[in-house]
């Protein structure tokens, strides 16, 4: 769905990657130079669509303005986020297809990415933005868009923005090794942070996933920014900085299922996040969803993208019995 996008309230608008997973799994990656026979091979939409797609199905507007090629997997991306009402807002890329990331699934449900990157790293800060974010919209960020030829333009947009839309970061492994200048640049303009327990701890130097959180929230200047670290099956810790600068944390138990496939785990927590922020949830309640959501996405193997707000509606509903 491309054309002009509506500003008809909060949306989640993600400027990241948009990319092609081609998911085989194994029962255990093999040693270097090794071999392994896969038990299933899968293609299917990742990245940015998965944090959009979760976002939309559960009820929010959201778009993409990262950039989507033309090809087989630049098809492949736009009907996955067509087929959910997801616009793209960004110009199509005309002499190059999407990029696609190599997902080894083993059967603990560790996974191990290649990435061959394609269009989607022809951006510019125009581009990023073509969805117009005003004040309100929740304007994702991803680490590895701070990686490369995305880095400079990703930057500028953000230096462009209305400062009432709230930027929120999804780190990545790749945000702990970037350059101290643009760690700092972006984390003082983030209002959310949105990581895993190994990304927040990489920052910080804390492997409590609490004393991370808080860790994280120190550095981000903004009023009212919020850290929020996931900690797999234990659910996920929220620290929220108040009007009057004081902190508020909360940590929101996960919801105990078997781990099957791990592989977009983090993004349906995130779009399901914002999704519930967009929708008026205060933080515990949004990381409630999140986490039950997050748990329905990793109990199927090679599952079809995020779940449905009614599968999550439903989930809540037998916890709640």
């Amino acid at each position: 769905m491309t054309g002009p996008v509506p500003h008809t309230g909060p949306r989640v608008v993600h400027t990241a990657q948009a990319l092609v997973d081609e998911v085989v799994e194994v029962d255990v990656l093999p040693p270097r130079g090794g071999n392994a026979v896969a038990r299933a091979r899968h293609l299917r939409v990742g990245g940015a669509v998965t944090v959009l797609l979760a976002a939309a199905r559960d009820g929010a507007a959201a778009v993409l303005t990262g950039s989507v090629g033309t090809g087989p997997h630049g098809d492949l991306v736009r009907a996955a986020l067509d087929a959910d009402g997801v616009l793209v807002a960004s110009p199509v890329v005309a002499d190059a297809d999407t990029g696609v990331c190599l997902v080894v699934v083993e059967a603990s449900a560790e996974r191990t990415f290649i990435t061959r990157w394609g269009a989607e790293r022809q951006v510019t800060a125009g581009t990023l933005l073509s969805a117009d974010p005003v004040a309100g919209d929740l304007l994702c960020v991803s680490g590895f868009t701070l990686e490369g030829p995305t880095c400079a333009p990703l930057l500028e947009a953000l230096d462009r923005l209305d400062d009432r839309v709230v930027v929120v970061v999804d780190p990545g492994s790749a945000f702990a090794q970037l350059d101290d200048d643009v760690r700092r640049r972006v984390l003082d303009r983030t209002d959310v942070w949105s990581g895993n327990a190994e990304e927040s701890a990489a920052l910080t130097g804390e492997a409590d996933p609490a004393a991370a959180a808080g860790a994280v929230l120190g550095r981000l200047p903004r009023a009212r920014a919020t850290a929020v670290v996931r900690d797999g099956a234990r659910g996920c810790v929220v620290v929220v900085r108040g009007e009057d600068g004081g902190r508020e944390r909360v940590t929101v138990p996960g919801v105990p299922v078997t781990a099957l496939d791990t592989n977009g785990a983090g993004d349906t927590h995130t779009g399901v996040l914002l999704a519930a922020r967009a929708a008026g949830l205060d933080w515990a309640a949004a990381a409630r969803r999140a986490n039950a959501a997050g748990a329905l996405k990793v109990s199927e193997r090679g599952a079809d993208g995020p779940p449905t707000a009614a599968r999550i509606d439903e989930l809540l509903a037998r916890l709640d019995g």
